[in-house]
């Protein structure tokens, strides 16, 4: 698994961390081009002109590369960075999160409230299962995730969480099956990263754990 969280499958296209030297897929990576005036600029969703610059989606990753000049030296050139390089990725990450599961609610391929994610489990419609961490947690311990990688989300707070349902805040909620889901899984996995966090899943009980 890469450090991003996405499993290291062999068709996905690979690049290099200019941090670590390692080649993995892109989907473990954040892309950063050259931008007007040689600063650095957070591609997310790696569709910006130019030659692209790729570290792993870890926060320590971007704030070595920032802070050694690894970007220059892969430019080979002097640039200039954003401030707090990391944190400009993580709200990019966040926002791309919750653009991705207002984006599949609007398709009716997500669910909002206890109530209405107890329905989707029972009738096995559930591929995710979000849960929010400051959520009470014996509430959180009725509702189970699907069995299967990737299955469940539970690092985005209450209000990260309803800005995707148009709430001011939410603890629980579902994906179904779909290629919005599998986007959403995608980019979480990433966001874990900067988070310095990682999803892992432990025999029946998935839980959140710091790295």
């Amino acid at each position: 698994m890469t450090r991003g969280g996405r499993e290291n499958l062999q068709d996905d296209p690979e690049r290099k961390c200019i941090v670590t030297g390692e080649v993995q897929p892109k989907a473990g990576l954040i892309r950063f081009c050259l931008g007007p005036e040689d600063l650095i600029v957070p591609d997310i969703l790696a569709r910006l002109p130019g030659r692209g610059f790729y570290v792993s989606a870890d926060r320590a990753a971007i704030e070595k590369a920032a802070k050694k000049g690894l970007f220059s030296r892969a430019a080979r050139q002097p640039v200039k960075l954003p401030d707090d390089l990391a944190d400009l990725v993580e709200t990019l990450l966040l926002r791309r999160v919750v653009d991705l599961i207002s984006l599949a609610r609007k398709a009716s391929g997500a669910v909002m409230g206890y109530e209405k994610v107890k329905e989707w489990l029972q009738k096995d419609k559930v591929r995710v299962l979000l849960q929010a961490a400051d959520g009470s947690e014996r509430g959180k311990t009725k509702l189970r995730a699907p069995d299967g990688e990737g299955s469940y989300i539970g690092f985005l707070s209450a209000e990260e969480l309803g800005l995707a349902f148009g709430r001011e805040r939410a603890i629980h909620a579902a994906l179904g099956a779909g290629g919005l889901t599998t986007r959403v899984v995608e980019e979480a996995a990433r966001l874990a990263g900067l988070r310095g966090q990682t999803v892992q899943q432990d025999g029946d009980e998935i839980a959140l754990k710091d790295t």
